[in-house]
């Protein structure tokens, strides 16, 4: 049986991640990219709630109630790990010391504006420290489903949804593949194996452009 979907889409963005980085992983399936960290790769993951070094989910019975990300989900610290308060953690963020964070979308507009935080008549828990993070890393990866449960593409050519931050996406992974955010519109630079060019440029609400080389992935054949 095959990679899933969503697993795949985690480890084509823990390629992006190099030694020494400082990441940040949202909620959904950036949560499984650190899965797929390299071992012996030295990476410090933060969590908005104030931690630098978090480590993977706990093995099940293992779970500290205590240490917890943004999110309540449970947690390990690895070594060398540190513990701030809420303040020092956004100082963290807002000063730029973020290389890289990983987010949800739920609509990612040509120009690299996000939307990621609020669906109208949803439950809205608030915008939450998306906005910081979209605006302050270094580099922003969205992480979404081409089409939206009703076959809505995800990628437009503008958000209809309220923004979490202007032009701040440089990378989208979803379940077709790899698209670029270049000169204000979207570059298609590789597909999962079974999926085509074709299927990407009719999913895709704006103009696509193909790469000159088109990456295909397939990890169930590494």
């Amino acid at each position: 049986m095959g990679m899933a979907v969503k697993e795949m889409m985690a480890k084509r963005a823990a390629e992006e991640i190099e030694n020494g980085n400082v990441v940040n992983l949202g909620f959904g399936i950036p949560q499984k990219v650190v899965n797929y960290i390299p071992e012996g790769m030295l990476v410090f993951l933060h969590a908005e709630n104030g931690i630098l070094g978090a480590g993977p989910m706990p093995a099940e019975g293992q779970e500290d109630k205590e240490l917890i990300d943004s999110g309540g989900v449970p947690i390990t610290m690895s070594q060398g790990a540190s513990l701030f308060d809420s303040a020092d953690s956004f100082a963290l963020v807002r000063s730029g010391q973020l290389d890289i964070t990983v987010l949800g979308a739920l609509e990612v507009a040509e120009n690299g504006d996000l939307a990621n935080w609020m669906v109208p008549g949803g439950l809205i828990p608030g915008m939450g420290g998306a906005m910081d993070l979209a605006r302050h890393a270094k580099e922003v990866i969205a992480v979404t489903m081409h089409t939206d449960k009703k076959g809505n593409p995800k990628l437009k050519k503008r958000c209809d949804l309220p923004l979490t931050a202007l032009s701040c996406v440089s990378l989208i992974i979803t379940d077709i593949g790899v698209v670029k955010v270049e000169d204000g519109g979207f570059v298609l630079t590789e597909l999962f194996e079974g999926h085509t060019v074709e299927e990407a440029i009719e999913k895709t609400g704006a103009d696509l452009k193909i790469a000159d080389n088109v990456r295909i992935i397939n990890y169930d054949a590494e």
